[in-house]
């Protein structure tokens, strides 16, 4: 019998999520603090880079090196107006 694996992701405006189908059946992989579901938060520090949940926490104290909603950008040109004018809020 051949064994088939899939790996899914979602990535959402506001919570991704990433799944695995295997044997017929699905699991919605955990993350580091057991949910499901991840903030689609990423935050550049000077000690490294933080994901998810500690990077939303942090979005007040260092806003211009934290990206969210990052989905509505795929596919766009940098010089695109809608990225351009994310970019200034």
């Amino acid at each position: 019998m051949t064994r088939r694996t899939a790996i899914g992701v979602d990535l959402g405006t506001t919570y991704s999520s990433v799944a695995v189908l295997q044997y017929g059946n699905v699991e919605i992989i955990a993350n580091e603090h057991g949910n499901r579901r991840t903030p689609s938060y990423i935050a550049f520090t000077k000690s490294g880079r933080l994901i998810g949940d500690e990077a939303k926490s942090q979005v007040a104290l260092n806003p211009n090196n934290t990206i969210f909603n990052a989905k509505r950008l795929v596919g766009r040109k940098f010089n695109d107006l809608t990225v351009q004018s994310d970019m200034k809020h």
